[in-house]
């Protein structure tokens, strides 16, 4: 975003909240008082970035969704995000592909959602349940415990996971979870039973989350590539700043009507939404490696470095070789 902005000649400030939904409040004040143009945010619960948006619009100050979109109040002037509910379609894809690579029948299902209070986690779980419930209808798997993890805590994450394996006595033969850090409190949950590891889903392409992929402990992640969505929000932001036709950059639309509950939303948000990639075992190299999101230098260390082909240490000289002066 930095780089962005400065290659075109716009100031800007990037502030981090760190979660905190009153510190957030505060900076945006900060930033209206300030006289910005234009304020790209990620909401932290869709009440307070309700309360953010109505400020900037009050104070004529142009405001973009980043990542993560408002479902209450009108909405920002934009939405930029990767296609969520895509995103949610690949995890549940994955989670299909790690049964039949396992030779499964009629296998327990189990979904370890996101937050309750993130709009994301209500499409991600759209997205794999448009996969998985017809196979639940069918009778092909069976539909597990089905629970959201408060605020994304990975270590509440594990407490839910092992108490759905308690309740299941331990018959759980797969997992829809959200993203990376959860599909990591499953396989700690499994390795603290002494059990073994299950077809599982993730999102996020973390350096622990495409370890276990490339061990055979997590069947796939979602790449989410960073600099994409960046680009695309800080191209619009520098459009709406120096007042420049916005219609080319923004391609697509949004709804945050919220399913017709919130009356004030607005059914054809302008939006750019990003393709995701889902990311085996088979096409690390090709993808986050490829990329350079993720180093062969990250990954493959300590007992992990067995599970990577030598021809990722390959690719990584000659990366490094092109990026010399």
């Amino acid at each position: 975003l930095q780089a962005a902005f400065d290659a075109a000649g716009v100031s800007s400030s990037i502030v981090n909240a760190e979660g905190d939904a009153t510190k957030q409040a505060t900076q945006a004040d900060q930033a209206i008082t300030n006289g910005a143009k234009v304020i790209v945010f990620v909401d932290l619960d869709s009440g307070s970035g309700a309360a953010i948006i109505a400020k900037a619009r009050a104070a004529n100050v142009h405001i973009i969704d980043y990542d993560r979109l408002t479902i209450q109040g009108p909405g920002a002037d934009f939405y930029v995000s990767f296609d969520n509910v895509a995103v949610g379609r690949l995890e549940g894809q994955g989670v299909v592909d790690g049964i039949a690579a396992a030779g499964l029948k009629n296998p327990v299902v189990a979904e370890l959602n996101g937050s309750p209070t993130d709009n994301n986690a209500t499409l991600f779980k759209q997205g794999y349940d448009s996969v998985l419930q017809p196979l639940y209808d069918n009778k092909t798997y069976t539909k597990g415990p089905d629970q959201s993890v408060p605020g994304w805590d990975n270590q509440k994450a594990l407490t839910i996971f092992e108490q759905m394996l308690t309740a299941q006595n331990n018959k759980i033969d797969a997992v829809a979870a959200a993203n990376d850090g959860l599909a990591g409190a499953v396989a700690s949950a499994l390795e603290n039973q002494k059990l073994p590891y299950v077809p599982v889903s993730g999102q996020d392409a973390t350096v622990e989350g495409i370890q276990r992929v490339i061990a055979g402990r997590q069947s796939m992640t979602v790449y989410k590539a960073v600099k994409q969505e960046a680009n695309a929000a800080a191209a619009l932001a520098i459009a709406l700043v120096k007042g420049t036709d916005t219609k080319a950059l923004a391609t697509g639309t949004a709804d945050n009507t919220d399913g017709g509950k919130n009356a004030a939303g607005n059914k054809s948000m302008p939006a750019v939404l990003l393709v995701p990639v889902a990311v085996y075992k088979s096409n690390v190299g090709q993808t986050v490696l490829a990329d350079g999101f993720r180093t062969v230098a990250e990954v493959c260390v300590g007992d992990f470095a067995k599970y990577c082909p030598a021809n990722w240490a390959m690719m990584a000289a000659g990366m490094a070789a092109t990026k010399a002066p």
